[in-house]
C-alpha cells in the first residue's frame, strides 16, 4: 500500500478508540513504520485537546506525534493549494483553506489522504483518499 497520511477526523477517531479506524491503523503499522501527519493537523489537534482542556489527551497525542511523521506546509505544497484553490473558485466550489493546504501536502509528498471527510477531499483532483472508519 502507498504511504498515507491521516486527516484530523481520522486521527481523532483513532484516539477515541473507533474499533474500525484501530484496526486499519494496526494493519498499516505492520507493514510501514511511521504515520505521516500535517503540521495542520498537529495544529488543529493541537488547539483543539488546550480549548478542551485536556492535558492527560495532550500528552497522550504528544506522545504519538514524536514517534509518528510530522510533514511541514513547503512553498511546493502551498503553490499545489493555491492552484487547488484557483481551480475550485473558478468552479464556484470553495474548499476550507485548511483542507486546502492538508491537500496540498498529501499531494506534494505523494501521500494518499486517510479521512471520514470525503465530501470535502472528493473535489480536489489529484488526491487519493481513504476512509479508513467504513
Amino acid at each position: 500500500m502507498k504511504p498515507v497520511m491521516l486527516d484530523t477526523d481520522i486521527l481523532s477517531l483513532y484516539f477515541r478508540g473507533n474499533e474500525k479506524v484501530v484496526f486499519h491503523m494496526e494493519k498499516y503499522l505492520a507493514n510501514n513504520r511511521l504515520i505521516n501527519i500535517s503540521i495542520i493537523t498537529y495544529y488543529e489537534i493541537i488547539s483543539g485537546l488546550k480549548h478542551c482542556d485536556s492535558k492527560k489527551q495532550l500528552d497522550k497525542f504528544l506522545e504519538f506525534s514524536k514517534l509518528n511523521n510530522i510533514l511541514p506546509l513547503t512553498k511546493e505544497s502551498a503553490v499545489v493549494a493555491a492552484e487547488i484553490y484557483a481551480i475550485q473558485r473558478k468552479k464556484g466550489k470553495a474548499i476550507d483553506d485548511i483542507d486546502l493546504l492538508i491537500s496540498g501536502i498529501a499531494i506534494t509528498n505523494n501521500l494518499i489522504l486517510i479521512t471520514h471527510n470525503s465530501r470535502h477531499f472528493s473535489k480536489i483532483p489529484n488526491l487519493e483518499i481513504l476512509d479508513w472508519s467504513n
